[in-house]
C-alpha cells in the first residue's frame, strides 16, 4: 500500500518594500515573521531579513549587472521543488513582485508545476523612492501622467520612448545608474529638452539615503562624479526640479 504524497506547500511572492521595514505591509511582515524558508533578492535591506524568527532558513539569489548568483530560471526550479517537498515558501523581492521584479515568471512556473502561489503586493521602489525624497510623481502643475521604464535591458537603444517624458509627464527610470549615459543621449536624441530636470535617489528611505539633482545633459557626469551605485531610481519631468527652483517659478508667475 502506497502511502499518500506529502501535500505541496505554497509559495509566496512578497514585496520587501524600498528598504524601511516599517514599509513593510502587515501581511509581508507577518510572513517574514513566521517563515521557515526565505529566498531572497539582493535588495533586500537586513533591516528587514532580521524580522525572520530564529532558524530560519535563508537563501540568497542576488542579482547585479551581468552576474547572477543564480539564473531565473534555476530560481523558478527552486521555488517548485521546494514546495512540492511540502515547504512554504516566502519569495522576498524588493519593491513590489510584479514591477521589475520577475514575479509573473515565478508565478507561471509554480501554477505550470502546480504549485500554489499567493503574491503580497509591497510599495514599489518608485513610490517609496518619490516618497522619501518629496518628489510628487503627479501634480496638477506639472504632470499628469507617469510611465516606469527599465534603464538595464537588452535593445535599449532600439525600444520607443517617445512620448514618455516631456511637458506634463513623469518617467521613472528603474536599473538607469549604468546606462544613463545612453539614456539621457537616447532621450535628448527624441527631442526632450537637455535641461529638463532629474533627481537620482539612492538607497530611497534607508538611512543612507541620497537625493541628487542636476539636468538632463548632466545625468551621466552626475552618476559618475557622485559615485552612484544601485538601488538607484532616475526621476525624469518638472516635478524633480528643485523646490527653490519651484518657488522662483512660482514667484514669476506672480510678478507676470
Amino acid at each position: 500500500m502506497t502511502s499518500p504524497a506529502s501535500p505541496s506547500g505554497t509559495v509566496f511572492l512578497v514585496g520587501a518594500g524600498p528598504g524601511d521595514p516599517d514599509l513593510l505591509t502587515l501581511r509581508a511582515a507577518r510572513l517574514i515573521m513566521n517563515a521557515k524558508l526565505i529566498v531572497h533578492d539582493g535588495l533586500v535591506d537586513p533591516a528587514v531579513l532580521a524580522l525572520a524568527r530564529t532558524g530560519t532558513r535563508f537563501v540568497s539569489v542576488a542579482k547585479s549587472r551581468s552576474r547572477h548568483t543564480m539564473p531565473q530560471d534555476e530560481i523558478n526550479a527552486l521555488l517548485v521543488s521546494e514546495a512540492l517537498a511540502g515547504n512554504d515558501v516566502v519569495r522576498l523581492k524588493g519593491g513590489d513582485p510584479f514591477v521589475f521584479g520577475r514575479g509573473g515568471e515565478e508565478a507561471e512556473a509554480c501554477r505550470a508545476a502546480g504549485v500554489k502561489v499567493e503574491v503580497v503586493p509591497g510599495i514599489s521602489a518608485a513610490l517609496g523612492a518619490a516618497a522619501a525624497a518629496q518628489i510628487p510623481l503627479t501634480h496638477r502643475d506639472h504632470s499628469s501622467i507617469v510611465s516606469f521604464v527599465a534603464g538595464q535591458c537588452k535593445g535599449l537603444a532600439e525600444q520607443d520612448w517617445s512620448g514618455l517624458a516631456g511637458k506634463g509627464r513623469t518617467l521613472v527610470i528603474y536599473m538607469g545608474v549604468a546606462t544613463s549615459e545612453a539614456i539621457a543621449e537616447k532621450l535628448i536624441a527624441d527631442g526632450l529638452a537637455p535641461d529638463v530636470p532629474v533627481a537620482v535617489v539612492e538607497n530611497a528611505t534607508r538611512s543612507d539615503m541620497r537625493v541628487l539633482r542636476s539636468p538632463l545633459a548632466g545625468l551621466p557626469e552626475l552618476v559618475s562624479s557622485e559615485r552612484v551605485r544601485s538601488p538607484a531610481l532616475i526621476i525624469i519631468g518638472a516635478v524633480a526640479a528643485e523646490p527653490e527652483q519651484e518657488l522662483r517659478r512660482l514667484a514669476l508667475e506672480v510678478l507676470q
